[in-house]
């Protein structure tokens, strides 16, 4: 998440108002979540944490968990306004239901993607939750289709300043936007994660964040098994949820 292009940028100011984003989103964040999702220690995370803790920013929850204090409260929950992960968590849940394997819900910022929420599948052989994970988008699922809602132009320009540009891939990133276009799904064979493949929707925008569903398993399952039905509820939920909280476009 390096941003050299940044040069009044505050390493310690921007890891902490990353943590208020995230408490704010998910509504509960571990130490371990908060590390990953910065890219630190959890020894650093943990210190953080307790400065906001000591703000009232954060409280502690169960199982040693960091939820929203009273101060973030004040400032994300005017008006009765949910965390975006508890306003979307039907849709996530739906679409677990519906196809038993590993989803998740990602936002985009930029030309990254952050996994905001996810189910676990039960299968023994399943993916693993990437929750507070961020990603470049250019090789997630849902991060292809959320760039397939841009301007060609608007995915060069993505690609040019983020920290993870690859320009010699920039010509096959288009042809499959091109295709996610047409077909309203991204797919990631291995990309993200060697022997993950995942399949993922664009719901548009939702409370100005850009976000998407992903459903993700095994890639040797992925090989045995008939994707139509998958595809078919990922943009079911994926519609319902445009529709409904989101932009409504098609």
């Amino acid at each position: 998440m390096e941003q050299k292009d940044e040069p009044y940028r505050v390493e310690s100011v921007d890891r902490a108002l990353t943590l208020l984003t995230l408490l704010a989103e998910q509504g509960e964040l571990s130490v371990t979540e908060a590390g990953r999702a910065l890219g630190v220690t959890p020894s650093t995370a943990h210190r953080l944490l307790s400065t906001l803790r000591h703000r009232e920013f954060a409280v502690r929850a169960e199982g040693r968990r960091y939820a929203p204090g009273p101060a973030l409260l004040g400032l994300t929950e005017r008006d009765g306004v949910r965390p975006l992960s508890a306003r979307l968590r039907p849709y996530l849940e739906r679409l677990f239901d519906a196809v038993g394997e590993t989803v998740h819900l990602m936002v985009r910022t930029g030309a990254e993607v952050h996994f905001l929420d996810g189910i676990e599948g039960r299968r023994p052989l399943r993916v693993g939750l990437r929750t507070g994970v961020r990603m470049p988008a250019a090789r997630t699922s849902g991060g292809k289709a959320m760039l397939a809602d841009l301007d060609p132009a608007e995915v060069d320009t993505l690609l040019a300043t983020a920290a993870h540009g690859e320009p010699d891939s920039a010509a096959t990133l288009h042809g499959e936007i091109a295709t996610v276009r047409r077909t309203h799904y991204g797919i990631n064979h291995d990309e993200s994660e060697p022997g993950v493949t995942a399949l993922g929707a664009s719901a548009g925008t939702v409370d100005g964040r850009h976000v998407a569903l992903s459903v993700a398993l095994p890639t040797a399952r992925f090989a045995t098994v008939d994707t139509d039905p998958l595809i078919a509820h990922l943009l079911e939920i994926r519609t319902d949820l445009r529709h409904t909280l989101g932009d409504g476009r098609p």
